[in-house]
């Protein structure tokens, strides 16, 4: 078992561990031919075990995920209406209303510059009545336009909450910073996400407010719509098909990547928040942060690892090792984690796999098991494990510190020790005159593999020593600081 401590700029701790590495992706349908920028994959829940692709220049793709040989259909086409310029833009969310095999409703989220000037729709659409695999493209009917300053920090998903509620999610409108600071303003649809009833109209909307939104009755001005803001670009999200409970990962600026469960009327801090530390650049001071609510996890850009792709809680039977678990990855990296929380102790996260390609999205089937959706390739994989939780890998036998890498380093390292049983331990960082400069670790841990990362923010340029101490064990290394 592998875990990482990170020592942010700010002194903040984060627990890693790495769970058995049976954890494995498959091409999951090799009959289909590959998807064009594929950002999107959704069942429409009417038990036919169909799965729906989105393109992000404008298609709609639905196949028989539970057929041997599946072939994919066209099911609408909307590469005459949305965005085909920008790398953020285009046809970004899907989403099929709750009774949707008796309705035939379904939901998009596009952008479109058709009226002059970018905006972002929300519209709906009605599958065909002779043909369950077309929709009918004449039917779009628009409940929701934003006006879109920038063509990146679109948000993009949508779907029903387990309230039959949709929900949607826009980010700060676009550039560097929020120049608008529009995650914080409460009069715009931008930064948040929203949350509408689509089975009644009140005008001149075609949907409603749920009226325990809170700024339903508001009076100042603000967007009824809004169920929660303060989120820069949550490009991902989705809800606990156990508990509930709404998951999102939003796409930090340029130093945290997070992940935040999100309750009505939660503020989760952009501009001024950025993960869980202050804004650099924008808010060095911590100003006006009160109030704000903290990520349940976040984590650096390095290695990279520059932008988070949201998932999914799995609740499938495949994988026992993963269930209860938020499975997440970072985009560019391709790195795919599982956080576990348990309500009464602090998040932990376990690495899973580091996939060779690029991940814009999760999914699910029917049967709630996982999919990894990859940009670059245009492939579904299925995630894949064991059938039995075979628990953690071996054990280290001995205490023992390793060399840092990189070395020399600038401004960060990581340094792995290993621990053979629980332990009061103490990591430190000393300067050569023998002055202690940083406490990475002073706690009890469990027996494990461990890793520190350093960020040498403010220390001058030289010769570092940095020292493990566990009981009667103890270990002193060489690390060079250049600037």
């Amino acid at each position: 078992m592998l875990i990482r401590i990170t020592l942010a700029a700010v002194g903040m701790l984060f627990l890693v561990a790495r769970v058995p590495a049976q954890i494995t992706l498959t091409d999951a349908f090799p009959s289909l031919p590959s998807f064009s920028l594929p950002i999107e994959c959704v069942s429409a829940g009417d038990g036919t075990g169909r799965l729906f692709v989105v393109e992000q220049r404008g298609k709609i793709w639905v196949f028989n995920a539970a057929a041997a040989s599946p072939q994919r259909r066209l099911f609408l086409d909307l590469t005459g209406v949305v965005s085909t310029t920008g790398s953020e833009t285009g046809l970004l969310g899907l989403a099929f209303h709750p009774q949707y095999a008796t309705n035939g409703q379904f939901f998009v989220d596009y952008t479109s510059s058709s009226s002059g000037s970018l905006k972002s729709y929300i519209a709906r659409y009605i599958v065909s009545a002779t043909n369950p695999d077309s929709a009918v493209k004449t039917s779009e009917t628009i409940f929701l336009s934003v006006d879109q300053p920038y063509e990146n920090h679109n948000g993009g998903k949508i779907a029903f909450g387990p309230d039959g509620y949709l929900y949607i999610s826009f980010g700060d409108g676009g550039s560097g910073n929020d120049p608008q600071n529009n995650g914080q303003s409460l009069t715009t649809a931008l930064g948040k996400i929203l949350r509408i009833d689509v089975n009644s109209s009140t005008l001149p909307y075609n949907y409603t407010i749920p009226p325990t939104n809170p700024f339903a009755s508001n009076s100042q001005g603000y967007r009824k719509e809004i169920y929660a803001y303060g989120l820069r670009n949550p490009w991902k999200f989705s809800f606990d098909a156990l508990t509930g409970t709404l998951w999102a990962g939003d796409v930090g600026q340029g130093a945290r990547e997070e992940i935040d469960t999100i309750v009505a009327g939660g503020n989760y801090g952009w501009r001024v928040m950025e993960g869980k530390i202050c804004t650099p650049n924008v808010n060095p001071d911590c100003r006006d942060t009160a109030g704000t609510i903290l990520p349940l996890w976040d984590y650096g850009r390095g290695s990279g690892d520059v932008s988070i792709t949201g998932g999914y809680v799995y609740r499938g039977n495949a994988i026992p090792s993963l269930r209860g678990r938020y499975v997440y990855a970072d985009y560019a990296s391709g790195r795919i984690w599982a956080l576990t929380l348990n309500g009464t102790q602090p998040a932990t996260n376990a690495l899973l796999l580091d996939a060779p390609y690029t991940v814009s999205s999760f999914a699910q089937d029917r049967e709630r098991e996982l999919y990894v959706v990859s940009y670059g390739t245009g492939r579904l994989y299925r995630i894949t494990g064991p059938a039995t939780d075979t628990g953690s890998s071996a054990l280290p036998r001995t205490f023992s510190l390793s060399e840092n890498f990189p070395n020399p380093f600038n401004p960060t390292t990581t340094i792995r020790y290993e621990v053979p049983v629980a332990s009061a331990i103490r990591l430190s960082v000393f300067d050569l005159l023998g002055h202690e400069v940083r406490v990475l670790v002073d706690s009890t841990v469990s027996a494990g593999s461990y890793e520190a990362t350093l960020d040498a923010a403010g220390l001058a340029s030289g010769i570092y020593l940095y020292r493990l101490r566990a009981g009667s064990f103890e270990q002193t290394r060489k690390m060079v600081l250049t600037r």
